[in-house]
């Protein structure tokens, strides 16, 4: 089971990390499928708008709900979610060599949201990276089966564990 996650130490880090990397990837023609997450900041507010992009080339998703500025807890839109789920199972099934996820969140910790997905991808041998928060170690631990790699928050070190996990025709990441 080749499945490895990061956790970068700032808010928003983690999410620029995996652009970055998927960018790379595609850089280099190789078929990559997943979400990466997009903070826009608003003015209005204090909180951010979160998008996630369908990889390799869209569609852009909202997946934050504007719950006004006196709302507190979680502000995910799960129908947006479920949404961004579809098209990247479609994605999946079209033939992908990586599977990327921003993150192992709250939905995936409580059995939903990319969890199948991701059970699906590592089934066909297919490498996963996936964004977590501490918050939710301990379920995606769990979900993991304790076999998940942890990797340092730094593309180089993504791309080389992705290096070992692709076919070998395709060289370094």
């Amino acid at each position: 089971m080749n499945i490895g996650y990061t956790i970068a130490p700032e808010r928003g880090d983690t999410d620029l990390l995996l652009a970055s990397l998927a960018d790379r990837l595609q850089d280099r023609h190789i078929r990559t499928c997943g979400t990466v997450q997009i903070n826009s900041e608003r003015e209005d507010c204090g909180l951010c708008d979160m998008d996630v992009k369908v990889l390799p080339d869209g569609p852009v998703i909202r997946i934050s709900q504007d719950l006004g500025k006196k709302a507190r807890g979680c502000r995910l839109d799960p129908n947006a979610l479920e949404a961004a789920v579809g098209q990247v199972q479609a994605r999946l099934s079209q033939g992908a060599e990586v599977l990327i996820i921003n993150k192992f969140g709250k939905h995936e910790a409580e059995g939903r949201g990319f969890r199948d997905l991701i059970a699906e991808a590592l089934s066909r041998d297919i490498p996963v990276l996936v964004g977590l928060n501490r918050l939710n170690e301990t379920a995606f631990q769990e979900f993991a089966a304790g076999l998940a790699v942890e990797l340092p928050p730094h593309a180089d070190a993504l791309a080389k564990w992705l290096e070992a996990h692709l076919p070998e025709a395709r060289g370094a990441a």
